[in-house]
């Protein structure tokens, strides 16, 4: 009984840490939500 739920354990703790690995939120090809990129907006400098 006490190798099942230490076995149990082990895979949840394995499974968890993966999980957090791959559900990244930045943007180096983790998936999970991309931050924004920006975009220049061009502005004119003489008035009409």
């Amino acid at each position: 009984m006490v190798e099942l739920l230490s076995a149990t354990l082990a895979f949840t703790v394995l499974g968890l840490a993966l999980w957090m690995l791959v559900d990244s939120d930045d943007d180096n090809g983790g998936g999970g939500l991309m931050e924004p990129t920006l975009v220049p907006i061009p502005v004119r400098n003489t008035r009409r």
